[in-house]
């Protein structure tokens, strides 16, 4: 237990430090190398790839919409319901998101416009590993289908039988994906990104991977030939900030729905109650032996951290300094605290409102930033497919009424070329030439 009041402001930092990210040296030039690899040979790499790492015998990368429909049909009747239940919410949520065109008159005779537009080609990567991901199918592909984008292309890695999960090819159908494509890891992203004779060029890169598919996000961000990306990406992470009236067992389980992610996962209680704390850390350890991912959780739960604050206004102090990408708020009237907190990716409120919620089903995007990132960055949402642009039409009067400020601004800048565009305008205006 650290006890908040007793550090200096170094150790407070060093409390809420994260584990160290795995972004060495040698991972960024072995990511250069595939993606360079997959530039100069295309399909024939990725296959390549594909072949050592998932799928000894594939030969094709495409899942075609015909296979994915079979595969669909194989997900038992609960499961389907469940996702649909998900995807209606997760859908709701979203369309409720779309933004309005807005047209304004800045100066009589001058209309300025802001308009939205979907973003044509959006890569979506499903990770995969020893559990599939349908969740983050639908986290990902309900709100590209709101937005309207033409193309959604997803990328998952095939199992040894050179196919996907139904739950993922279900939740693919649900979102309206037909371009699937078979292969993982950096060599997905670099074909998105770049193109391969199969998998067509995409605009913006969405997802969760591993450090080689985040190092290979972040590589492709920054090339003129690349795509762009949702957000930077970290270990996933939860806050719990509770007071002594908040379940033990109920944060336990929170904290430890957010190690099982993974070993390099960050949980942290953060509460004015001492018993609060001790009787957390033993129903830790009573759920830990219970959990199939006991191995990854238990890892993961050497990084966990108990602060002890003077107060709940502490509390939440440490949780603005922390960022969390989860927080979940377990204190008498939780919803007072909204106003004082100003950094979190996602915030779960009260002790009915599990992390899981917004994992799985409440509606809320479950992509978020992490690593503190939450600081400048937001949930992902409807907005991030889409691009806004700006439009201005001025009319022959409101050239006369805006073009004598535009010169002069133009000519205290140096700018001639700019006050010649105006003046030659206002001199036809002059001359009764309005057409």
């Amino acid at each position: 237990m650290i006890n908040w009041s007793s550090l200096t402001p170094a150790g407070q930092t060093e409390a809420l430090a994260r584990p160290v990210m795995k972004n060495s040296d040698s991972l960024r030039v072995t990511v250069a190398d595939i993606l360079a690899t997959i530039r100069q040979q295309g399909d024939a790499a990725v296959l390549e790839y594909t072949r050592k790492f998932d799928c000894a015998s594939l030969n094709s990368l495409p899942l075609s919409v015909a296979k994915r429909d079979e595969l669909a049909t194989r997900v038992s009747a609960d499961v389907k319901d469940a996702l649909l239940v998900a995807f209606n919410n997760v859908k709701q949520f979203h369309e409720a998101q779309k933004p309005q065109d807005i047209t304004l008159t800045t100066t009589p005779g001058v209309v300025c416009e802001q308009r939205f537009t979907a973003l044509d080609a959006v890569g979506l990567y499903i990770p995969g590993g020893s559990a599939p991901l349908p969740s983050t199918v639908m986290m990902l592909g309900v709100p590209a289908l709101v937005a309207g984008c033409e193309r959604k292309v997803l990328c998952t890695p095939p199992n040894q039988a050179g196919e996907i999960a139904p739950e993922i090819a279900l939740a693919a159908s649900l979102c309206g994906i037909e371009e699937i494509y078979l292969c993982g890891g950096a060599q997905a992203i670099a074909a998105m990104a770049f193109g391969t004779e199969s998998i067509a060029k995409v605009d913006k890169i969405f997802g969760p991977g591993n450090s080689f598919v985040t190092e290979a996000k972040q590589q492709v961000s920054q090339r003129a030939d690349g795509a762009a990306i949702d957000m930077p990406a970290g270990p996933s992470e939860v806050l719990v900030l509770a007071d002594g009236n908040a379940n033990a067992a109920f944060v336990a389980s929170d904290l430890l729905s957010q190690a099982e992610h993974g070993p390099d996962s960050q949980a942290i209680l953060v509460s004015d109650s001492e018993a609060l704390i001790e009787a957390t850390k033993a129903q830790v350890e009573l759920q830990l032996a219970k959990l199939s991912r006991n191995s990854i959780a238990s890892r993961a739960m050497e990084n966990a951290r108990y602060i002890l604050t003077g107060n709940i206004s502490e509390a939440v102090l440490v949780s603005n300094a922390y960022a969390p990408e989860h927080l979940i708020v377990q204190t008498d009237n939780a919803r007072e605290l909204l106003t004082d907190i100003k950094y979190a990716g996602s915030i779960f409120v009260g002790q009915w409102s599990p992390e899981s919620a917004g994992d799985y089903a409440s509606g809320t995007n479950h992509v978020l930033p992490t690593y503190g990132y939450a600081r400048n960055y937001s949930s992902l949402g409807l907005l991030d497919f889409m691009r806004r642009f700006t439009v201005q039409e001025l009319s022959a009067d409101g050239m006369r009424n805006l073009g004598p400020a535009i010169m002069k601004l133009a000519s205290a800048e140096g700018l001639d070329a700019h006050e010649q565009a105006v003046a030659l305008r206002m001199a036809e205006l002059e001359k009764g030439n309005e057409q």
